[in-house]
Protein backbone atom coordinates (compact mmCIF):
# COMPACT_ATOMS: atom_id res chain seq x y z
CA UNK A 1 0.00 0.00 0.00
CA UNK A 2 1.91 2.94 -1.30
CA UNK A 3 0.59 6.46 -1.75
CA UNK A 4 -2.41 8.07 -0.19
CA UNK A 5 -5.70 6.37 0.32
CA UNK A 6 -8.81 8.14 -1.05
CA UNK A 7 -9.97 8.69 2.54
CA UNK A 8 -6.68 10.46 3.39
CA UNK A 9 -7.05 12.68 0.33
CA UNK A 10 -10.61 13.56 1.36
CA UNK A 11 -9.49 14.39 4.91
CA UNK A 12 -6.64 16.55 3.62
CA UNK A 13 -9.09 18.39 1.39
CA UNK A 14 -11.32 19.06 4.38
CA UNK A 15 -8.48 20.61 6.36
CA UNK A 16 -6.19 22.17 3.76
CA UNK A 17 -7.02 25.08 1.48
CA UNK A 18 -6.68 23.87 -2.10
CA UNK A 19 -8.27 24.82 -5.41
CA UNK A 20 -12.05 24.38 -5.58
CA UNK A 21 -12.72 24.37 -1.86
CA UNK A 22 -14.90 26.70 0.16
CA UNK A 23 -12.99 28.60 2.84
CA UNK A 24 -14.40 30.31 5.92
CA UNK A 25 -12.33 33.00 7.61
CA UNK A 26 -12.69 35.02 10.77
CA UNK A 27 -10.97 38.30 10.02
CA UNK A 28 -10.44 41.96 10.80
CA UNK A 29 -9.05 44.65 8.54
CA UNK A 30 -7.16 47.70 9.81
CA UNK A 31 -5.27 50.54 8.21
CA UNK A 32 -1.56 51.07 9.01
CA UNK A 33 -2.52 53.32 11.97
CA UNK A 34 -4.53 50.48 13.53
CA UNK A 35 -7.94 51.97 12.75
CA UNK A 36 -10.48 49.19 12.16
CA UNK A 37 -11.76 49.29 8.59
CA UNK A 38 -13.80 46.07 8.78
CA UNK A 39 -14.49 44.35 12.08
CA UNK A 40 -15.40 41.07 10.36
CA UNK A 41 -18.66 40.65 12.27
CA UNK A 42 -19.71 38.07 9.70
CA UNK A 43 -17.19 35.43 8.66
CA UNK A 44 -15.87 35.68 5.12
CA UNK A 45 -16.77 32.66 2.99
CA UNK A 46 -15.28 32.34 -0.49
CA UNK A 47 -14.53 29.81 -3.24
CA UNK A 48 -10.76 29.26 -3.42
CA UNK A 49 -8.90 28.89 -6.69
CA UNK A 50 -9.03 32.03 -8.81
CA UNK A 51 -12.75 32.82 -8.65
CA UNK A 52 -12.15 36.47 -7.61
CA UNK A 53 -13.79 36.07 -4.20
CA UNK A 54 -10.88 37.74 -2.40
CA UNK A 55 -7.81 39.74 -3.37
CA UNK A 56 -5.25 37.59 -5.24
CA UNK A 57 -2.43 38.21 -2.73
CA UNK A 58 -4.66 36.99 0.13
CA UNK A 59 -5.73 33.91 -1.80
CA UNK A 60 -2.12 33.10 -2.63
CA UNK A 61 -1.10 33.41 1.03
CA UNK A 62 -4.01 31.23 2.17
CA UNK A 63 -3.30 28.40 -0.29
CA UNK A 64 -2.16 25.31 1.61
CA UNK A 65 -3.15 26.69 5.03
CA UNK A 66 -5.24 24.60 7.40
CA UNK A 67 -8.08 25.14 9.82
CA UNK A 68 -6.86 27.09 12.84
CA UNK A 69 -3.97 28.82 11.08
CA UNK A 70 -3.69 32.59 11.41
CA UNK A 71 -2.19 35.00 8.90
CA UNK A 72 -1.53 38.71 9.06
CA UNK A 73 -0.98 40.22 5.62
CA UNK A 74 -0.49 43.82 4.52
CA UNK A 75 -1.79 44.83 1.10
CA UNK A 76 -0.57 47.96 -0.59
CA UNK A 77 -3.29 50.11 -2.24
CA UNK A 78 -2.62 48.68 -5.71
CA UNK A 79 -3.09 45.15 -4.27
CA UNK A 80 -6.44 46.08 -2.71
CA UNK A 81 -8.80 48.85 -3.87
CA UNK A 82 -6.29 50.67 -6.08
CA UNK A 83 -4.53 53.99 -5.89
CA UNK A 84 -6.57 57.16 -5.41
CA UNK A 85 -7.39 58.74 -8.80
CA UNK A 86 -7.98 62.51 -8.65
CA UNK A 87 -9.58 62.33 -12.11
CA UNK A 88 -12.54 60.51 -10.55
CA UNK A 89 -13.40 63.55 -8.39
CA UNK A 90 -15.65 66.25 -9.85
CA UNK A 91 -17.55 69.33 -8.70
CA UNK A 92 -21.06 69.39 -10.12
CA UNK A 93 -23.95 71.83 -10.01
CA UNK A 94 -26.39 70.88 -7.24
CA UNK A 95 -29.25 71.23 -9.75
CA UNK A 96 -28.15 67.93 -11.30
CA UNK A 97 -29.12 66.08 -8.10
CA UNK A 98 -32.31 65.54 -6.12
CA UNK A 99 -33.13 68.25 -3.58
CA UNK A 100 -32.60 65.85 -0.69
CA UNK A 101 -29.02 64.99 -1.73
CA UNK A 102 -26.78 64.22 1.27
CA UNK A 103 -23.13 63.44 1.90
CA UNK A 104 -22.59 59.70 1.59
CA UNK A 105 -25.26 59.10 -1.06
CA UNK A 106 -24.13 56.99 -4.00
CA UNK A 107 -25.06 57.57 -7.64
CA UNK A 108 -24.25 55.53 -10.72
CA UNK A 109 -22.87 57.08 -13.89
CA UNK A 110 -22.40 55.35 -17.20
CA UNK A 111 -19.41 56.45 -19.25
CA UNK A 112 -17.18 55.08 -21.99
CA UNK A 113 -15.32 53.14 -19.28
CA UNK A 114 -18.54 51.52 -18.04
CA UNK A 115 -20.57 52.06 -14.90
CA UNK A 116 -18.93 53.94 -12.04
CA UNK A 117 -20.40 54.51 -8.60
CA UNK A 118 -19.88 58.04 -7.29
CA UNK A 119 -20.22 59.02 -3.64
CA UNK A 120 -21.25 62.49 -2.56
CA UNK A 121 -18.39 63.76 -0.40
CA UNK A 122 -19.15 67.47 -0.01
CA UNK A 123 -22.04 69.94 -0.39
CA UNK A 124 -21.45 73.69 -0.47
CA UNK A 125 -22.90 76.80 -2.11
CA UNK A 126 -24.92 75.06 -4.80
CA UNK A 127 -22.15 72.61 -5.63
CA UNK A 128 -21.81 68.88 -5.06
CA UNK A 129 -18.47 67.07 -4.93
CA UNK A 130 -18.66 63.52 -6.29
CA UNK A 131 -15.92 60.91 -5.94
CA UNK A 132 -15.73 57.75 -8.07
CA UNK A 133 -12.90 56.22 -6.08
CA UNK A 134 -13.61 53.30 -3.79
CA UNK A 135 -13.72 54.64 -0.21
CA UNK A 136 -10.56 52.63 0.56
CA UNK A 137 -8.64 53.64 -2.59
CA UNK A 138 -5.12 54.73 -1.74
CA UNK A 139 -5.17 52.98 1.65
CA UNK A 140 -2.86 50.12 2.64
CA UNK A 141 -4.84 47.42 4.45
CA UNK A 142 -3.76 44.88 7.06
CA UNK A 143 -5.77 41.65 7.12
CA UNK A 144 -5.68 39.50 10.25
CA UNK A 145 -7.31 36.19 9.27
CA UNK A 146 -7.91 32.83 10.92
CA UNK A 147 -9.03 29.84 8.86
CA UNK A 148 -12.14 28.45 10.58
CA UNK A 149 -13.51 26.18 7.89
CA UNK A 150 -12.54 24.34 4.71
CA UNK A 151 -14.80 22.07 2.68
CA UNK A 152 -15.03 20.74 -0.85
CA UNK A 153 -17.10 22.97 -3.13
CA UNK A 154 -20.26 21.54 -4.65
CA UNK A 155 -20.55 21.06 -8.41
CA UNK A 156 -23.11 23.87 -8.48
CA UNK A 157 -20.72 26.25 -6.69
CA UNK A 158 -17.96 25.39 -9.15
CA UNK A 159 -20.24 25.96 -12.15
CA UNK A 160 -21.42 29.34 -10.80
CA UNK A 161 -17.98 30.34 -9.52
CA UNK A 162 -19.13 31.36 -6.04
CA UNK A 163 -20.30 29.94 -2.72
CA UNK A 164 -23.97 29.15 -2.28
CA UNK A 165 -25.49 29.62 1.15
CA UNK A 166 -28.07 27.28 2.63
CA UNK A 167 -30.95 29.49 1.48
CA UNK A 168 -29.34 30.68 -1.75
CA UNK A 169 -32.16 30.03 -4.19
CA UNK A 170 -31.28 33.03 -6.36
CA UNK A 171 -27.56 32.14 -6.55
CA UNK A 172 -26.33 35.51 -5.38
CA UNK A 173 -23.25 34.04 -3.71
CA UNK A 174 -23.86 34.66 -0.04
CA UNK A 175 -20.67 35.23 1.83
CA UNK A 176 -18.22 38.05 1.61
CA UNK A 177 -16.19 39.20 -1.31
CA UNK A 178 -12.94 41.06 -0.80
CA UNK A 179 -12.42 42.21 -4.31
CA UNK A 180 -12.68 45.36 -6.39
Amino acid sequence: MFGRQPEDKFRAMQNEIIKNCVVTLDYTVTDPDGTVVDDGRQPLVYLHGGYDGIFPKLEEALHGKKIGENLKIKLQPQEAFGDYDEHLVAVEDAGMFPEDVEIGMVFERVSDEGEILYRITELAEGKVVVDGNHPLAGVALIFDMTVTGVRAATEEELVHGHVHGEDDDDHDGHGGHLVH
